[in-house]
């Protein structure tokens, strides 16, 4: 009799935790979850190599294409984050560093409808001619002026008297203008903020968690290609030498003598390498997140490594990848994709998600999480791309082990400390506002320390 009636109890327990997620859930209509999906489609996608000067290759090989010719002139115009981002990372494939050998493997072997893997079919022998066409001073590369849009790319082939043009802005695939001579093949240039925002679906912490726990597992099991794409990054920098070797030097030695060899450890090791693989230049591709590789990798493998080393189910991996990434992807609605905010803040964010929920966490924790992550991360600037960015992520994702520890504690920064406000919404807000609005000033005195070091 006992156990019928804690059997009986149990299933009334379940019942009611069933239609609790359905109440939640209920509120979301077939086409905005089709919405969604395609939304995480189009913003976790492949690339190889650092995406800002990447996304300048991809602009020059569409202007070449549509030019139809070798291009013999290249003018680049490049927005101020661009530039900033492009000026210290190594291109793949190549061994060398920053944006001309890109334009000039975009003019000479780049292929648009690769788009972020655009140099993909790089050679040796490209790399030289590449160097040639370098030295003959084929290229020039300024700042645009006059615009507000922090990522925009414009590039003019020129071959004798024939032009093309093409121009991306707003994403780092995304073209608002293609011409060929004085025949526009595409403009988009006035289409407004409201338009590119009505295609988007409206996104809240809530909806995320709900979406993420909920939707039916067929559709989001792409997700699981983060995981494949950008582990197998990390374990080609263990067996190498990229960048300053962060994640191989963290698997080595130190890791037991300082860190132990723990779930923690692991997850800076993964983490760092992959980062330290992309970077430097490595032809490996990883998988973005809203048109970053490190953002991708820092909301891809703190979440894999603790699924992983706590033996938890493909669903739960799949579940808690969905939340960490859709998590990044609405942060960075508000945020924009370049700013003066490192991005690693908001992809540690989305792993602290992930690694709160394959916890055990419920929603309240999983807010709990974020809203420790702000306010410990906000403020950390952007200053470029580059090997060093290992570091960064580094800080990033050991603040997201932190942060969903003490969320399953039940504790949370709050609403009288700093910049955190009780919804956990407008918390995000609040550092996004901050990131994209009171750090410009941080941003133009970051990329004048970066141009004029050394008295150049």
């Amino acid at each position: 009799m006992k156990f019928y009636l804690f059997s009986k109890r149990c299933m009334i327990k379940k019942i009611f935790l069933f239609l609790c997620v359905l109440k939640t859930y209920e509120f979301m209509t077939e086409s905005e979850r089709r919405q969604i999906i395609e939304l995480i489609k189009r913003e976790v996608i492949p690339a190889i190599g650092c995406t800002e000067p990447i996304a300048v290759a991809l602009c020059v090989a569409k202007a070449a294409e549509t030019l139809g010719m070798r291009p013999e002139k290249i003018e680049v115009l490049l927005s101020a984050n661009i530039l900033k981002n492009a000026m210290g990372v190594g291109i793949p494939g190549t061994g060398m560093v920053g944006l001309p050998i890109a334009v000039a493997l975009g003019a000479l072997i780049g292929k648009s409808e690769y788009q972020l893997e655009v140099l993909k079919d790089c050679t040796p022998e490209a790399v030289e001619c590449g160097k040639q066409f370098i030295a003959e001073r084929r290229i020039c590369i300024s700042l645009k002026d006059n615009i507000t849009e922090k990522l925009y790319i414009e590039v003019i082939c020129r071959s004798g008297d024939r032009t093309a043009k093409a121009v991306i802005a707003g994403g780092h695939t995304t073209f608002i203008y293609i011409a060929d001579g004085g025949n526009v093949l595409l403009d988009r240039q006035h289409t407004t903020d409201e338009e590119e925002e009505a295609t988007a679906p409206e996104l809240n912490l809530r909806k995320v968690y709900d979406f993420a726990l909920t939707a039916p597992l067929d559709e989001i099991r792409f997700i699981l290609d983060t995981a494949r794409l950008n582990k197998a990054a990390a374990e080609q920098a263990f067996k190498g030498s990229y960048g300053h070797s962060l994640g191989r030097m963290l698997r080595g030695s130190y890791e037991h003598k300082v860190m132990g060899d723990s779930v923690f450890s692991h997850i800076l090791s993964y983490t760092s390498a992959a980062c330290d693989a992309r970077m430097a230049g490595a032809m490996i591709p990883v998988m973005s997140n809203s048109g970053s590789g490190n953002q991708g990798i820092s909301a891809t493998l703190p979440v894999v490594v603790f699924a992983e080393e706590n033996g938890k189910t493909e669903e739960e991996l799949i579940r808690a990848l969905m939340l960490s990434h859709l998590t990044v992807i609405y942060i960075k609605q508000s945020l924009g994709r370049l700013s003066a905010l490192c991005g690693c803040v908001v992809a540690a964010t989305g792993s602290s998600c992930g690694i709160t929920w394959l916890m055990g966490g419920n929603y309240n924790q999983v807010a709990f999480a974020v809203q420790n992550m702000i306010a410990n991360l906000t403020g950390m600037i952007c200053d470029g791309a580059k090997p060093s960015c290992a570091l960064k992520v580094t800080t990033g994702v050991s603040t997201a082990v932190l942060s969903a520890m003490m969320a399953m504690e039940d504790r949370c920064v709050t609403s009288v400390e700093g910049i955190i406000d009780e919804d956990v919404d407008q918390s995000i807000r609040n550092l996004t506002r901050i990131g994209s609005q009171a750090m410009n000033e941080t941003d133009k005195m970051v990329l004048d320390i970066m141009t004029h070091k050394g008295g150049c």
